[in-house]
């Protein structure tokens, strides 16, 4: 039988899982880093079906025991890497070490808002300022870079790009970090200023006015939201939204996305028909 990985138990994400794990085609396998915003509503009372308000934690409830009483399977942890492999799957791996490969994906995850606001980071974007160790860390062969989180999937960017760089630093940016400590990367918490470089990356600036100098930066704020996973798989992006075509289906073969992070009416109504017409189209692609 088929393989799907479906990324985020939101509206988008569970309508999506109904509608694939009652065609027969494919196991479904719902990965979810915490609660979906949905879940954060306290009272909806605009959708439809029910004569009272409910809450969105009670929507999203009901609707993932629906889903695993057909068969899903829901993993309840942070997706840290998506690659497509030789055959043209999808290679996953979660943050506990997870891996797996699957036929095909269903990006889910909300819309995306999180990249830090740091002075000259945008400036920098593709001089060195980087959204995917993977990707690029053929560039940075014995230079010092540096990564900017402080989670487990920033831990696992570093730990990526350990391999092939003279030194990775994660710079947290005043936080404390929620990963334990690894002796391949550095860990700095102090607040950043300003990342510097003329014409690329050649420094971050504390707020304490020292320095680190280095070659390149990469972003790996909180878990691997939407944008971060579509960079990691090539598929095209406007702005912070996946493009996809009518039938949700990104320029990457196999590759799907729904809900907000595709932008559009950023309501549960419009995200739950979003996860209907991805899957509809996940099923064909399925099938051929």
């Amino acid at each position: 039988m088929k393989q799907t990985l479906i990324i985020g138990a939101g509206p988008a994400g569970i309508s999506a899982s109904l509608y694939l794990a009652r065609s027969g085609k494919t196991a479904v396998t719902v990965v979810t880093n915490g609660e979906s915003a949905l879940a954060k509503a306290d009272l909806i009372e605009n959708y439809f079906g029910f004569a009272q308000p409910i809450s969105g934690k009670k929507l999203i409830e009901d609707s993932r025991k629906n889903a695993e009483r057909l068969g899903v399977t829901f993993v309840d942890s942070e997706l840290v890497e998506l690659q497509i492999n030789m055959d043209m799957k999808f290679d996953a791996e979660t943050a506990d070490g997870e891996k797996n490969t699957y036929d095909s994906v269903l990006i889910a995850t909300g819309a995306s808002r999180t990249t830090p606001r740091i002075k000259g980071l945008k400036e920098l974007e593709g001089k060195g300022v980087s959204y995917c160790a993977i990707c690029d860390a053929f560039f940075y062969r014995g230079k010092p870079v540096a990564v900017i989180g402080a989670g487990e999937y920033a831990l696992h960017e570093a730990l990526t790009l350990s391999n092939t760089s003279s030194a990775v630093t994660v710079l947290t940016d005043g936080k404390e970090p929620s990963f334990e400590k690894n002796e391949k990367v550095s860990c700095d918490t102090r607040k950043i200023a300003e990342i510097t470089g003329s014409g690329k990356v050649e420094a971050v600036i504390f707020e304490d006015g020292e320095k680190l100098d280095i070659s390149g930066i990469f972003i790996a704020v909180g878990t691997a939201g939407s944008t971060a996973l579509a960079r990691k798989v090539g598929t095209p992006l406007d702005g912070n939204k996946i493009m996809v075509d009518e039938n949700r289906a990104t320029a990457v073969p196999g590759l799907f996305a729904a809900g907000d992070c595709i932008g559009g009416l950023l309501q549960v109504s419009k995200a739950v028909a979003d996860g209907a017409i991805a899957a509809m189209s996940m099923i064909r692609f399925l099938s051929e």
